[in-house]
């Protein structure tokens, strides 16, 4: 349990806050009555994602010694992944991957890019492992250079310990002007997370929007684009057409799994192998 209600008032709250024709006094007043339970989960997720933090969890969870499952044992597991302090949502995990993968499919775009949707938050296992919500969710920005104003409620970095240190507190940091944000430790999540499963059996398109998905300062907003070299600024324009499908597929509809099954199955057969190291 953490601030949040569950981890989709993080979704709610980031697809209110990019909104289509949203104006900035929107934003402004937005944020000016942002539940008190988000504004606490942003305040620990700025104050603790550190280098160091990012690091540790790096060599903790990239070796992938979790234990081996299918994708499908996964969602399923994920599943357990209830709160019943959220009366309003009662949908399962998998059935909230099935509506983002079925407005994708319904558009017509390739099957990888479909999968994409169907698995895009199976990092969020993070939590069944026993990580807080700060380290599973919330838009990811990089560490050890100068925070970003694009980024929600920054003025909670003033307590994270990296402000602190002089090196980290300039534009590029640690880093290189155009270095590529594959050489960027970005705040630790579930998109870091499940890249790392995934990155050896689907297209390269389909990676960038699992990986960079909640980096909205990046590619909402434009910022640390220093960083990126252009291979990025190509890629990105994917995880541009595959971002309103995460924010704004939530729909009344129940997807009907059982009915859906079958396809998804026969498409996630043909990407990865059973099991695979998570």
């Amino acid at each position: 349990m953490g601030p949040l209600q569950n981890l989709e008032q993080w979704d709610d709250f980031v697809g209110q806050r990019y909104k289509p024709n949203k104006d900035q006094e929107e934003f402004r007043k937005y944020d000016d009555t942002t539940p008190a339970g988000v504004r606490e989960f942003y305040r620990l997720n700025h104050t603790h994602q550190t280098v160091d933090f990012v690091r540790a969890k790096k060599q903790q969870y990239l070796a992938k010694q979790r234990g081996k499952m299918n994708i499908w044992e996964a969602l399923d597991y994920l599943n357990t992944l209830v709160d019943e302090s959220d009366p309003d949502t009662d949908l399962s995990q998998i059935e909230h991957n099935l509506q983002t993968a079925e407005a994708i499919r319904r558009d017509g775009h390739p099957e990888w890019f479909v999968l994409a949707g169907f698995i895009h938050d199976l990092g969020k296992l993070l939590c069944l492992y026993g990580e807080p919500q700060w380290a599973v969710v919330g838009d990811t920005f990089p560490v050890g250079c100068a925070y970003s104003d694009k980024i929600v409620f920054h003025e909670f970095f003033r307590d994270n310990p990296d402000s602190n240190v002089p090196q980290y507190r300039t534009r590029l940091g640690i880093y290189e002007e155009g270095c590529g944000l594959d050489k960027v430790d970005l705040s630790w999540g579930h998109d870091e997370y499940l890249y790392h499963v995934v990155k050896d059996y689907l297209p390269e398109p389909a990676l960038y929007m699992i990986r960079y998905h909640s980096f909205y300062p990046g590619h909402r907003e434009g910022a640390y684009d220093y960083l990126l070299n252009e291979h990025d600024r190509e890629m990105f324009e994917w995880v541009r057409k595959f971002n309103p499908y995460d924010l704004y597929s939530k729909g009344a509809e129940r997807p009907k799994l059982e009915q859906l099954r079958p396809y998804y199955a026969d498409l996630v057969s043909r990407y990865f192998p059973d099991p695979i190291s998570w």
